[in-house]
């Protein structure tokens, strides 16, 4: 008695597609990490500036200064929106950040954030 067996597995052309997509998704993922760390650095900053001062100097003068310190180069102290809510400093911010693909194409990615 003779049992056959049937042979499972990748191919050569499915390993390079998977192969293919996956360097696709690890390139893009390197080129975004950094944005993606930025947008944090910002909001710890925005959230520290929003307990510096009760004038909107002090609170652009405190960012200014911790964005130097964090190289944060996006978002500057004269984009920042500040309000006031029920007697609260908020800070608003939003910005964009472009990621080049190839040729003509680009992945957007829009950042948007507030003081807690």
């Amino acid at each position: 008695m003779t049992q056959q067996y049937r042979q499972r597995g990748i191919t050569l052309i499915g390993l390079i597609f998977w192969g293919a997509i996956l360097a696709f998704i690890v390139v893009i993922g390197a080129q975004a990490v950094p944005t993606a760390t930025e947008y944090f650095a910002i909001q710890k900053a925005v959230d520290q500036a929003a307990k510096a001062g009760p004038t909107v100097a002090d609170i652009r003068s405190a960012y200014s200064k911790m964005a130097d310190v964090d190289y944060i180069s996006s978002v500057t102290a004269q984009d920042l929106d500040i309000t006031k809510v029920n007697d609260k400093v908020v800070i608003s911010f939003a910005y964009n950040k472009e990621i080049h693909i190839a040729g003509p194409v680009y992945l957007l990615i829009k950042y948007a954030g507030h003081s807690h």
